[in-house]
């Protein structure tokens, strides 16, 4: 079978989409061949694969698949990238809403910036000086660094976290490296996630991890907007509401088409 797919990046986190709507891939893809898709050598190449599926409540609803072929938490970048590539097949409308894997989330086009609406991080912990964990959306371990960011063996320490017995039980966790930049809230972000097992050029949920742990623990900063510096370019994160059953945080930044293809598989 001939599957058209599309190709995204939110700043360098790429993706490889397909319009789902009349297919039903996710009863037909397997791990091997998601994964296939996704190897820079062999395959497209991409941190993960999207399905954009129907839904009967909402917009639609977002299948994400790490590298690996395994079926993952919330992926924020995914998030933002698919709303740009609803509008590109055709779903055009300002804004939409649509189902993930951790619930409901909105997303706002503005030329070639998209806003998404994330779920508020749950479950922060403060584990020892400068190191901390949260969910949001996927889980989190946040280290400020004094060290530079770009000098971290980002690789060795994400892994060394990533599989270690404290976080076995939830299949591991993503791992972000942070410096402050200056006297505000503008940070610098290294991300190793799972299911790449690697570093990638941005995360989303890992920015905002880092942004919201910023803010809970600069409790003399009131400011609800975090800036955040990737290898992949700027993202920005704001909450509203902050502390209250309304609080919403926001993922901002760019979501780009890079290209269209076709590709045969067997399903």
């Amino acid at each position: 079978m001939d599957l058209t797919f599309y190709k995204y990046q939110g700043t360098g986190n790429d993706f490889i989409m397909i319009d789902n709507r009349q297919l039903g891939l996710e009863h037909r893809l397997n791990r091997d061949q998601i994964a296939h898709l996704c190897d820079r050598k062999f395959g497209i190449g991409a941190d993960g694969l999207i399905l954009l599926s129907p839904d009967e409540e909402v917009d639609f609803r977002m299948i994400y698949y790490n590298s690996d072929g395994g079926e993952s938490t919330m992926c924020g970048n995914g998030g933002r990238c698919l709303a740009a590539f609803a509008d590109q097949i055709g779903i055009e409308q300002e804004g939409y809403r649509f189902r993930a894997v951790d619930g409901f989330h909105d997303a706002v086009l503005a030329g070639q910036a998209v806003s998404l609406s994330m779920m508020p991080p749950k479950g922060f912990t403060q584990l020892s000086q400068n190191n901390y964990w949260i969910n949001s959306g996927s889980p989190h371990y946040v280290r400020f660094c004094d060290q530079p960011i770009e000098e971290v063996d980002i690789d060795a320490i994400g892994s060394a976290i990533r599989y270690s017995a404290a976080y076995e039980s939830i299949g591991g966790t993503n791992v972000n490296v942070v410096n402050r930049v200056g006297e505000g809230q503008h940070l610098k972000v290294r991300t190793y996630e799972r299911g790449v097992e690697g570093e990638t050029l941005s995360c989303g949920t890992g920015v905002t991890a880092c942004a919201y742990v910023s803010l809970l623990i600069s409790a003399e900063d009131h400011k609800s907007q975090v800036i955040l510096d990737t290898p992949g370019g700027q993202l920005q994160v704001k909450v509203e509401h902050a502390g209250t059953e309304k609080e919403v945080v926001w993922l901002s930044g760019p979501a780009t088409f890079v290209f269209e293809g076709t590709v045969n598989l067997e399903l």
